[in-house]
């Protein structure tokens, strides 16, 4: 009889990738306290978006959503359903999704690689 040893999976240390879309294990576990403090449906998705505004040019949305789209594309996290419209994905490729808790404030920051600017707050950019 063959020796069997168990495997161990790594805590995952590094922002988890779907499609070209990052959330950090911070972010995950925020929105997963969100979602407890606020009794938010386990089937709720959370819709990461862009739209047109902010000081330069378009701005980020995050929030719960009941509904999807026929536009979206459902991006899986764990246990966390992530819906993107087809028109933030082409915005959005590349971005890592973070929480801070520092100093200078608490909240979702964004880290977008396609972003040429951004204002001082970072909830706005152009590409």
């Amino acid at each position: 009889m063959a020796d069997t040893k168990e495997i161990v999976t790594p805590e995952i240390t590094t922002p988890q990738v779907t499609d070209g879309i990052a959330l950090t294990e911070k972010a995950i576990a925020e929105v997963k306290k969100i979602m407890a403090e606020n009794s938010i449906p386990a089937d709720y998705v959370l819709r990461i978006g862009v739209k047109g505004g902010g000081c330069s040019g378009l701005s980020y949305t995050l929030g719960f959503d009941a509904e999807l789209k026929d536009s979206d594309k459902v991006l899986m996290f764990g246990d966390i359903k992530v819906a993107v419209d087809w028109k933030s994905i082409l915005y959005l490729t590349g971005t890592t999704v973070d929480y801070t808790d520092g100093l200078t404030g608490k909240g979702f920051v964004f880290n977008n690689p396609s972003a040429k600017k951004t204002c001082g707050c970072g909830s706005s950019f152009g590409v």
